[in-house]
């Protein structure tokens, strides 16, 4: 659903970048908030998992392929504002390094690919967790039914802006019904990815998923034949976030690795659902050629390599190593800097207290 340059007009893709940059700039505060000694580092390894995974388009239809959007799998991994960074160093990265999205209409692919698929999956993940029982299992459908439902609501999203900044005169009602149709495909291979991914990291580390927290179930004795809950005495005296992540973290760099530079190989060559739906229905006749069109890595490949499998895969691996950089750098950054904030704010306490004594 990468939108390139010519989509969309010059009005509305300015103004799509005035709210994707409001956007960021809620998020980079609200991530402050969210990132902690275990979010932190996995986040930047999030936006590289999900650069990794956009790499492997999936068949849907007949000529049609569909790929990761990412939106749900990071809000529920991370939070939702860190959700809404990690997609967008994807598609900055992609923009910027691989010609893919246009850079006039990164406003466009941000609102549409970063928030909107985030905003809705999390509301739908966090009501599901509401109302269905309090276990993993929960997590893992809820999940797949947020992940289900957050890529046609991008489609539609995509299908506003056309009608308000579309450059061809295409019917909106067709532009609607081919999005919205191929896109709830794209969708089942969206919730598929997202639950799996989601509950093999529950699996192994549940402290680790940000929408799992609060989620622990009371131990259980059996006493008298019957089950009664264990009276919490004290606070349990190691707390799992003070376990190592770096296993998983490794795990997780090697998965995305593995994925981009070789598995990427065998993903489907067939256009995308926008692309699909662009070219049949005539919206790309006013597409523009990329500003970075010569870059080295333009189209996922390096630039004078013939070997298409070794150019592709080494482009891959180096998208992977440039966004876990800089998605890392960027969460670290926001994580100290709500270290610093808090040392103040806690002093301030201390000395009212110290006052009113």
């Amino acid at each position: 659903m990468h939108v390139p340059d010519g989509f969309i007009n010059a009005p509305v893709s300015a103004a799509t970048g005035v709210i994707a940059a409001g956007a960021v700039a809620v998020s980079l505060r609200g991530a402050r908030r969210e990132l902690d000694e275990r979010t932190a580092p996995l986040a930047g390894l999030v936006a590289a998992f999900i650069f990794a995974v956009q790499m492997l388009n999936f068949p849907v239809a007949a000529g049609t392929s569909g790929h990761l959007l990412g939106g749900a799998l990071a809000a529920i991994l991370v939070g939702p504002y860190t959700g809404v960074l990690c997609v967008s160093v994807v598609l900055l990265m992609q923009g910027v390094l691989f010609a893919d999205g246009g850079l006039t209409a990164l406003g466009v692919n941000i609102t549409d690919m970063a928030i909107v698929t985030t905003v809705v999956a999390y509301l739908i993940f966090r009501g599901l967790v509401k109302v269905l029982p309090r276990s993993r299992r929960s997590i893992t459908v809820s999940s797949f039914v947020a992940a289900l439902i957050s890529v046609p609501a991008a489609a539609v999203a995509f299908t506003f802006l056309y009608a308000l900044g579309g450059t061809t005169d295409v019917s909106l009602g067709k532009v609607a019904t081919a999005m919205i149709g191929v896109h709830v495909l794209i969708g089942i291979g969206e919730a598929a990815i997202t639950a799996l991914t989601v509950g093999a990291v529950i699996a192994v580390r549940p402290d680790l998923v940000y929408g799992a927290r609060g989620l622990t179930q009371k131990l259980k004795l059996r006493v008298g034949g019957e089950l009664v809950d264990v009276p919490a005495e004290e606070p349990v005296p190691a707390p799992v976030a003070a376990r190592s992540h770096r296993k998983v973290w490794i795990a997780g760099l090697i998965t995305s690795l593995v994925l981009a530079g070789f598995v990427s190989f065998y993903a489907s060559a067939n256009p995308d659902g926008l692309e699909k739906v662009a070219h049949d229905k005539g919206i790309d006749k006013k597409a523009e050629e990329h500003a970075t069109s010569d870059s080295p890595l333009a189209d996922y490949g390096v630039k004078d390599i013939t070997d298409t499998r070794l150019s592709g895969g080494l482009a891959g691996v180096i998208g992977v190593g440039v966004t876990v950089v800089a998605g890392s750098g960027i969460f670290w950054a926001l994580r100290r800097r709500r270290t610093t904030d808090a040392g103040p704010a806690a002093t301030d306490s201390v000395s009212e207290i110290s006052e009113k004594a």
